[in-house]
C-alpha cells in the first residue's frame, strides 16, 4: 500500500488517527512515512492548545495501535512513533500556514536567491501556492513553496 513518498499510506493512517487524536483533545499536526537506512518509521506529529507532553504522546501512540494493526495500511514492518512537532515545527499542510500567520519563520530554498539561500521573516499570507514574508529589515518577500527545502517556526531569533 506504501507508495511514492508514502502518500497512500499518509492518507490512511491520517483517516484512522484523527478521530483518535481528537477523542484524546489532540490534533494531528502531521504524518510522515519514511524509510531511513532499512528500516520503515511512521512518525505521528500530535499538537493540542498549551503544548504536547510525554504523556499524551504515550496515550495517542496506545490509542492507535490497535486500530493500526486491525486495519494494516502498512504492508511492511516499521516502527511508530508518536511526538510532539517541536518547537521550530515544519509548515507543511495548507492549514499550518493558517494557524502561523503572523508568526516568525525560517525558511531555506533549494538554490540560492541572490546568493543566499536562508532568510528569516514573519509569514504574512499564503494563497496554497505562493508564501508572504516580511524580513527582518522590513522588506517583503514572495515565492513558490515548493521552490524551498523547507519553512519553520522561528522560536529562538530576533
Amino acid at each position: 500500500m506504501a507508495k511514492g513518498k508514502g502518500g497512500n499510506t499518509v492518507a490512511a493512517v491520517w483517516e484512522i488517527a484523527e478521530p483518535i487524536a481528537q477523542e484524546l483533545g489532540l490534533d494531528i499536526w502531521d504524518i510522515r512515512f519514511v524509510k531511513e537506512g532499512a528500516d520503515w518509521f511512521l512518525r505521528i506529529f500530535i499538537d493540542k492548545d498549551g503544548g504536547v507532553g510525554i504523556t499524551d504522546c504515550e496515550n495517542m501512540s496506545r490509542a492507535i495501535d490497535k486500530p493500526l494493526d486491525e486495519a494494516d495500511p502498512i504492508e511492511q514492518s516499521y516502527c511508530l512513533e508518536v511526538s510532539s512537532p517541536g518547537v521550530e515545527r515544519e509548515l507543511t499542510r495548507d492549514a499550518h500556514f493558517e494557524v502561523c500567520k503572523g508568526e516568525k519563520i525560517m525558511v531555506k530554498f533549494i538554490r540560492a536567491v541572490d546568493g543566499v539561500r536562508e532568510f528569516k521573516g514573519v509569514l504574512e499570507d499564503f494563497d496554497g501556492k505562493a508564501v508572504t514574508m516580511r524580513l527582518e529589515d522590513g522588506s517583503a518577500m514572495s515565492f513558490e513553496k515548493k521552490e524551498t527545502s523547507y519553512i519553520k517556526l522561528d522560536d529562538f531569533s530576533f
